[in-house]
């Protein structure tokens, strides 16, 4: 199996050994508690599960700058954000070395993870911003993502951490959160040895199923893992439970058996198109997957990025051999009426506009909050049903 990133063996920071679990919980009810903030709480998940493999806990701000400016940390690990854990409100652990990271998103604010403090630094506004522009790529408060990211707090907290939970994730979604440690177990156990990862935000269409079912044939793949976001988005998303059933509807009804596993990571959106891509790339590596296909403004937002940067930035920006996870580059896809099925555009000769059929996010949304069934050449019928039900309880 493909080797994690920047290590040998797959490193989870989650506590696992139910003493040692126990002993530290205890230990937490005596330590100072720190609040997170979500994004920190996602970065804590992500670092539990092994995703952010060989990453041993929150960046310092020398780290955070360095891998903003040129991707990669002090000691030259290839990373492509930073991961860290910013906090507005420091004085209830001033001075300590050891402090429980508290959840934001579970009632109660239950302990999270022991954190050893290394350091807490100020981060000047200036800093804030700058890696705001490198991350993201603008300055644009309506950017979801540096709306967030510019709110967080100027003090940066950093060292490692012993994750004791996953959040809410284990809880909302038992059947498809997993960790990394998880997912190349069961890469393991289907004998699975060339992987696709399909990273979605999204219900999945028509364009989204055959782009799965291209790469896996192109690539003569083993099987897809389907990897969705179960965390916050922005205000308008469809949820996680509506886009899990949607796409889990979708595999059984049109994929052969043991091709597809439909899978979720616990984490935040962060809209940081290009960069957010390999970022994608790095975690989809240490989760066992040999492939992502990134498409068309791939972990886009807006007009923010151009239609094809997330591929070009592996090209520009990836050095040679920092990651071993390649990429299959997918354009935008519709269905022809010619060909009478769906297609990469780019790929469809002898072809005008009007030979395809086009439908924005926007017009199908619509449609479905009017109770009309996108054509079935852009929705399956059964996808569409859920997806109607969803917009008709949600406006009443």
């Amino acid at each position: 199996m493909i080797k994690p990133h920047g290590s040998d063996t797959l490193n989870p920071l989650f506590v696992y050994d139910t003493e040692k679990h126990h002993q530290l919980l205890k230990e937490a009810e005596s330590l100072p508690s720190l609040l997170l903030n979500s994004a920190a709480a996602a970065n804590a998940v992500m670092l539990g599960a092994g995703y952010f493999n060989p990453l041993p806990g929150y960046m310092n701000l020398a780290d955070a700058l360095s891998v903003s400016e040129k991707l990669h940390t002090t000691a030259g690990l290839f990373w492509p954000v930073p991961i860290i854990n910013l906090a507005d409100d420091i004085s209830a652990i001033k001075g300590a070395n050891r402090i429980a990271l508290r959840d934001p998103n579970t009632e109660g604010n239950p302990v999270m993870a022991i954190m050893d403090v290394a350091q807490i630094e100020t981060v000047s506004d200036e800093q804030i911003q700058t890696m705001a522009g490198q991350i993201f790529g603008t300055l644009d408060p309506e950017h979801p993502g540096v709306s967030t990211f510019t709110s967080l707090g100027n003090n940066l907290i950093s060292g490692n951490i012993q994750v004791l939970s996953f959040s809410y994730f284990q809880s909302d979604f038992p059947d498809t959160f997993r960790t990394a440690v998880e997912i190349r177990n069961e890469i393991s156990e289907r004998g699975w040895e060339k992987v696709v990862a399909f990273q979605t935000r999204n219900p999945m269409h028509r364009a989204h199923e055959e782009l799965c079912r291209m790469a896996m044939e192109r690539l003569e793949a083993d099987g897809v893992v389907v990897h969705m976001l179960l965390g916050k988005l922005k205000q308008g998303d469809i949820p996680a439970p509506v886009r899990d059933a949607c796409i889990r509807t979708m595999v059984e009804h049109y994929f052969p058996k043991n091709t597809v596993m439909v899978t979720g990571y616990g984490f935040d959106m962060l809209y940081a198109g290009p960069r957010e891509a390999v970022l994608h790339a790095v975690f989809r590596q240490n989760m066992g997957a040999t492939h992502l296909i990134v498409g068309r403004d791939h972990a886009g937002v807006g007009d923010y990025y151009g239609a094809f940067d997330a591929q070009t930035i592996f090209d520009e920006k990836v050095p040679s051999g920092a990651l071993d996870i390649e990429i299959f580059r997918a354009d935008h896809t519709a269905f022809s009426k010619k060909l009478e099925r769906v297609v990469m555009m780019n790929e469809a000769e002898d072809h005008s506009k009007d030979d395809f059929i086009l439908l924005s996010g926007t017009k199908v949304r619509q449609m479905l909050g009017d109770g009309i069934a996108p054509p079935p050449e852009f929705s399956r019928p059964e996808v569409a049903q859920i997806l109607m039900d969803y917009y008709r309880s949600e406006n009443g």
